[in-house]
Order: structure tokens, then C-alpha cells, then sequence
């Protein structure tokens, strides 16, 4: 889309009947072109033009209309940007159909892993109780308030434990991404923090109200507040943040990670040194195409 518009300044003694926008890809376009009619009467207007097609070059004027014919404003040129997003060939795993989007050279899952077995076929235990959850030291998933409404769309939440089990928790030929991934993708997006309003689901169903206002999910990344697990078993943060495991742990107790917030603009990294979340925490997964 673009912004454009227009400012009679005079009419002649003849009403203008219409005004509006012309544009077109080739130089000095006419009514003959597309076109969008922004009323009648002097004075200025504003015009969105959509439909466009990505990183194409357009030419655009303004017009007015009246008894005694048409007349054009000066001829504006501008480019459009390139489509940050393409839909991907997406992949079949434990029996659901995962959509995927191709961000410039990685793509990537467009939803949250929900998988109850490895790659290999292996089963991934459902641990509910809290207390023992807090002593775990080896894969488990749990859904959200260990509730099964609450995977579609969140998906589960995973330990750290089954991303870095050797029989692989994305399907064959995904995997759970590094952190220099994951930079490549926020760099896409603006870097280096990237831009978070361009990967959350626009709109409040899957986010607190009230917090998500800059969400344009332009990225088509469909990011939703799926919460967390806290290593002591509790449950947080749904609808408020989304938390995704990064596949580098930063010692014997910690891993790194990255979330973006309904109420922050950028994605953030807790990653460096001590820092890091707990392995056992539970957190969501996104898949990276090999």
C-alpha cells in the first residue's frame, strides 16, 4: 500500500465533480489507469492506495474533474517495499500439519510445536504435577494450565531437557534454532532486537487486552502470549508474553532463550553469561528448516 493525495486550489468557476488519485507503472498515468475517487469540492485530501505489488516501481498523480475537463497534479514516483514474508511448504509432524513462512533465507514455523513424540517416535512424557515437574532432569511437555484447550494456538510448553535430547524434537529436516539464527531473524526484522510488532498475532484473542496495540504480524510469524512453565512447576504469563527455547544452554543449570512481550516493541535475548532461564522451565518451540 502507499499514502498519497492531492490539494485543489482552484476550480475555475466550474465545481469539481471528482478528485482523487491516479497511478499506474508507466509515466504520467490517467483516469484511463487505476484510479481512486476521494469526493468532489476544493481543498485537500488523503489517499491509500492497495493492492499493490511488492518492490515494484510506481508512478502516481493527483486529479480534479469538472465541467471543463480533467487536470493532473505533478507526477510522483516511489517504489514499494519487498514482501518481507512468503508462505512455505510447511511439514507434517506427529499427525498435525505445521504452516511455515519464509522470512528472506530461513524459513520458519508459523505456530508453536505441539508434538508429543521425538522424531525418532520416541513418546515425550506429560508431566501435570507441579512439585514434580520442579525436580525434572529429563524431557517433558505440559500444556498450559494443564489445560488441552489451551493448544490450539498456544501449543505445549517443553523443558529444556527435550531440545537437547539427541533424538531431536522438530521433525526430520527442522530444528530447534541457535542463537545466531535467531539473530538473522531479527536482523530481518530490523535488528538487532528486531522489530517484535512485525511477529505478533494482531488483536487481542491471544494476547491481554491492552497490550498488543503495535501488533501487525507483518512477518506472518503469528507469535501468540503462550506463558511459561517456571521451573517450580507454577504457570505464567499467558496472553502476556511468549517465551521459545534457543537450542544453547549457558551452563549446567541455564539456557538461553529469547520472548517478545504484548506491551515491548523488540524481541529480547536472555542469554549472556548467568543469565539465561532454568532447563527446566517450560517454554514454547519453534522450528527452523534445516
Amino acid at each position: 500500500s502507499a499514502a498519497s493525495g492531492g490539494n485543489i486550489l482552484s476550480d475555475s468557476g466550474h465545481p469539481v465533480t471528482q478528485r482523487g488519485v491516479v497511478w499506474g507503472t508507466t509515466p504520467n498515468p490517467t483516469t484511463a489507469n487505476n484510479i481512486l475517487n476521494n469526493g468532489t469540492g476544493m481543498g485537500s485530501f488523503s489517499s491509500i492506495l492497495t493492492g499493490l505489488t511488492a518492490n515494484t516501481f510506481y508512478y502516481v498523480r493527483a486529479y480534479a474533474t469538472n465541467s471543463v475537463g480533467t487536470a493532473y497534479g505533478n507526477e510522483l514516483d516511489f517504489t514499494t517495499t519487498p514482501q518481507i514474508s512468503s508462505p512455505g511448504a510447511g511439514v507434517i509432524f506427529d499427525g498435525y500439519n505445521y504452516e511455515s513462512v519464509v522470512l528472506g533465507n530461513q524459513e520458519w514455523m508459523a505456530e508453536n510445536l505441539r508434538t508429543t513424540v521425538y522424531a525418532n517416535g520416541d513418546p515425550i512424557p506429560n508431566v501435570t504435577d507441579g512439585n514434580q515437574w520442579s525436580y525434572l532432569s529429563t524431557g517433558a511437555w505440559a500444556h498450559q494450565l494443564n489445560d488441552s484447550q489451551n493448544e490450539d494456538p498456544y501449543g505445549k510448553l517443553y523443558n529444556w531437557y527435550t531440545v537437547a535430547d539427541s533424538r531431536n524434537l522438530c521433525p526430520i529436516g527442522w530444528h530447534v534454532p541457535t542463537s545466531a539464527e535467531w539473530l538473522i531473524l531479527t536482523y530481518y526484522l530490523g535488528g538487532p532486537g528486531g522489530d517484535g510488532s512485525k511477529v505478533k498475532s494482531i488483536g487481542n484473542q491471544y494476547w491481554r487486552p491492552g497490550t498488543n496495540q503495535d501488533a501487525t504480524n507483518e512477518s506472518g510469524f503469528s507469535a501468540v502470549g503462550g506463558g511459561i512453565r517456571t521451573h517450580f512447576g507454577f504457570f505464567e504469563d499467558q496472553t502476556d508474553a511468549s517465551f521459545w527455547w534457543i537450542s544453547t544452554a549457558t551452563n549446567i543449570t541455564n539456557a538461553e532463550n529469547i520472548s517478545v512481550y504484548g506491551n515491548l516493541t523488540s524481541l529480547y535475548y536472555d542469554s549472556n553469561g548467568s543469565f539465561g532461564a532454568n532447563k527446566i522451565s517450560g517454554f514454547s518451540v519453534r522450528c527452523l528448516k534445516d
